[in-house]
């Protein structure tokens, strides 16, 4: 018996050691000459401690096809998901399990649409897309074993098609436009059913704006309207869980002309926020590669930032003139248009295949754009994605501007999602402009409209009359994922579920406390966790447990000591910010049980929920208390008691409110897409667990699973006292130097220095 037992633990021990070796044979080389079909000249690509990818080529194709092989090296798993993300092909890799999303992606046919717009770009465009996807291949032809993931999952690997970069942005425009999309048919779905005076209730103005130009929008004290007792009667409480909580919004930038910095230089504050996982979505990248022509003559270019692993762009950077950063931009971007019965329509058959059975997928095409069945009527989606103008790489051409204007005019027309760009160059200047794909359509709606409103022209050609601020009279620029527009410009564009402008007001007010600013100003102001917002909440949930003082002196207590911060160690914070949102959950319970018969959710406009739920509870009206409740306050105790006993037997090993810290609620958990499936590869896979610092509603935004994608801070000009931080390290090899590198610095609030360091590794990729 011993000895069988022996003899099984060598053959784990073998196994073990086997793996190990193979994984480490999969370790892509950094270092030494390797010949390279599809270079016009010798590149070389260094890489300091970590991981930096810095490209020294003689020409921006080079540089293109150098960027591709370092991608293809380090990140090519995550580009094939992204690919297969928004072309609706992952059940491919994961089988009959990914149907169900699949379906939901292709229904937007973003293949077909990739290999249309490709046919149509610049031949010179068309040539960089070419080399980056040529080298992507060239450094998948050097790999000795498959990815992890492939031999875990047994997918198979695709060669990287040129067509498969616009993919990738297709990607980006599902997750930052894909609410926007599902927003308009959930107000549709209101109107349907609870009429005109629910969704005017919904879908106020919150009083909370911090426009650009100081304007507001005009907010109203409105009536709560009836609801029905069979509406209350049908809400399915239990089901509801966080599902107001489930979508966060969390993306700043800001910045200051010359004026208030000691060097003359304007600086640019971008934290980008996106769902966080392993590895994490950019990519740290340097270009050096010279420029020919215009009236500088030949220059070179060095261009410093995060790249998206499957395109061929520095997303957001520095050039040493200029730098640029974005925030998502939450304008109208789709309509969904009711048809009439006797609308003309196809239909065509979408095969999702699959490592499983796969299935055939019936889909509806109209003149408006695809259709999908809401209730008993039909509706067909005009999304700007789904246009001519749709994806270009213009975004690639502020490489090589010089100054704001430049910057401002080289992107009049950039197909990438909508978004705030704010660029400051090294003369002082500062603008924000909204950039992206925009259309010409100049009647927005919140809910559907009727096929004689739908403006075909307009849907058809990009919008001319996009606004800009540059160099304000107060020095200072900012956007939070809310109105950032005028009055007249809201109006004009539209309201695509723009956030609580909470964090804007707060970053205003931070900008206009100060007269000059260095970077270690602007990475406190990102880090700023003041529970502002919050403020009324916490006033509320105290009155509320104070009618029952000795049940609730713990809770009390620290409320009392909450620190008005969304600090790790405060449980108060933890206390106001889940109370928040079960009362949003329990108040709309009715609306969100009926919209989720037909697939939605109001997790879509929860930005526009503070105000109706305010004025729910100052109302306080009878019809929307449920039956067994006595009164509001009753029930305002009853949300809470539920609301803590989650969060102890979630939370809670002795059943103490002190192991309810924000911390440890909010812990920062950035995990690797398998060890979700399979826990026991956590300790391999994920980034260490980080407790909470942040929450929704201040500038450092931060919840489980999402958080600031990077954090740039730079003058142009002045680079070397830039930084960068990246939740993530550049490889997703496991085993890999580079696997956490810089994460220690972002968990730890220790600024990462944004340009590259000391070369480690460098690598020479010589033409055939």
């Amino acid at each position: 018996m011993l000895k069988a037992i022996k003899w099984s633990l060598l053959l784990v021990l073998l196994l073990c050691a086997s793996l190990y070796l193979a994984l480490r044979a999969s370790l892509p080389a950094l270092s030494g000459t390797t010949v390279a079909t599809g270079l016009e000249q010798v590149v070389n690509i260094e890489r300091d401690s970590l991981g930096t990818a810095i490209i020294r080529a003689q020409s921006r194709r080079d540089a293109a096809f150098a960027l591709g092989f370092a991608h293809g090296q380090d990140r090519f798993f995550q580009m094939d998901l992204l690919r297969r993300n928004s072309a609706g092909e992952l059940a491919e890799l994961f089988g009959d399990a990914a149907l169900k999303l699949d379906e939901r992606h292709r229904f937007h046919q973003f293949r077909k649409r990739a290999q249309a717009l490709l046919s149509h770009l610049p031949a010179e465009d068309r040539a960089v897309l070419e080399a980056y996807s040529t080298g992507v291949n060239q450094a998948l032809s050097q790999q000795t074993l498959p990815g992890f993931e492939y031999l875990l999952s047994g997918g198979k690997i695709k060669p990287w098609q040129p067509e498969d970069s616009l993919l990738t942005i297709f990607s980006m425009y599902l997750d930052l436009q894909g609410n926007t999309v599902e927003r308009e048919l959930v107000l549709e779905l209101i109107k349907q059913l609870y009429g005109d005076e629910m969704l005017a209730f919904v879908s106020q103005n919150d009083p909370i704006q911090a426009a650009l130009d100081g304007s507001t929008l005009p907010t109203q004290a409105m009536v709560a309207p009836t609801l029905s007792a069979a509406a209350l009667d049908r809400a399915e409480l239990s089901t509801i869980g966080s599902e107001l909580d489930a979508f966060v919004k969390g993306s700043n930038n800001w910045a200051v002309t010359g004026q208030l910095t000691r060097s003359g230089h304007a600086m640019l504050s971008d934290d980008m926020h996106l769902g966080l996982a392993v590895p994490i979505i950019w990519y740290r990248a340097q270009l050096n590669y010279p420029h020919p022509g215009g009236d500088m003559g030949e220059r070179e270019i060095q261009v410093t930032g995060v790249s998206l692993p499957g395109a061929p762009v520095i997303v957001v950077g520095t050039n040493s003139h200029i730098a640029w950063g974005f925030t998502n931009g939450y304008i109208d971007t789709a309509d969904w248009i009711e048809l009439a019965a006797d609308e003309a329509t196809e239909t065509v058959t979408e095969r999702l295949d699959s490592t499983g059975t796969g299935k055939d997928m019936a889909l509806t095409l109209s003149r408006f754009g695809p259709v999908k069945r809401l209730g008993d009527k039909d509706y067909a989606l005009s999304w700007v994605a789904h246009g001519d103008f749709a994806i270009n790489l213009n975004l690639m051409h502020l490489e090589t501007a010089t100054g704001v204007d430049e910057g401002l005019e080289l992107t009049r027309h950039t197909g990438i999602p909508v978004q705030n760009m704010l660029i400051v160059d090294e003369a002082g200047n500062a603008a924000w402009r909204l950039t992206g794909a925009i259309s010409a359509r100049d009647n927005p709606t919140q809910t559907a409209q009727a096929a004689n409103s739908w403006q075909a022209g307009g849907w058809a050609t990009p919008a001319q009359d996009v606004p800009i601020v540059s160099n304000p009279n107060n020095q200072r620029l900012w956007s939070a994922n809310s109105r950032v527009l005028s009055v007249s410009d809201t109006q004009r564009f539209g309201d695509g579920g723009y956030a609580i402008a909470s964090r804007a007001a707060q970053i205003r007010d931070n900008l206009q406390a100060k007269d000059s600013f260095e970077e270690k100003d602007f990475l406190a102001m990102q880090l700023d966790n003041r529970a502002l917002f919050l403020s009324r909440w916490h006033k509320l949930l105290t009155e509320t447990l104070k009618q029952q003082p000795d049940e609730f002196a713990d809770d009390l207590k620290a409320l009392a000591d909450w620190g008005a911060c969304a600090c790790s160690e405060s449980v108060g914070y933890t206390l106001v910010s889940r109370f928040r949102t079960r009362v949003m959950d329990r108040l709309f319970a009715p609306l969100q049980t009926r919209l989720a018969e037909e697939g939605l959710s109001l997790s879509k406009i929860k930005g526009n929920l503070e105000v109706p739920v305010w004025q729910l509870l100052r109302q306080r009206p009878e019809s929307w208390l449920p039956e067994q409740m006595a009164d509001w306050n009753s029930y305002l105790l009853e949300i809470y008691r539920a609301n803590r006993a989650e969060l102890l037997a979630t939370h809670s090993t002795s059943g103490k409110l002190a192991e309810l810290n924000w911390g440890k609620v909010n812990a920062l958990k950035i995990q690797h897409p398998f060890s979700k499936q399979i826990p026991l590869l956590a300790p391999l896979l994920d980034m260490p667990l980080v407790p909470g610092f942040g929450g929704h509603f201040e500038p450092a935004v931060q919840s489980p699973g999402f958080g600031a994608s990077q954090r740039l801070i730079v003058q142009p000009g002045r680079e070397s006292n830039g930084i960068l931080m990246v939740p993530g390290g550049q490889s997703g090899h496991p085993l890999s130097p580079y696997y956490r590198s810089g994460f220690d610095d972002y968990a730890n609030h220790r600024p990462t220095p944004l340009l590259p360091g000391e070369t480690l590794h460098s690598l020479r990729l010589s033409p055939q």
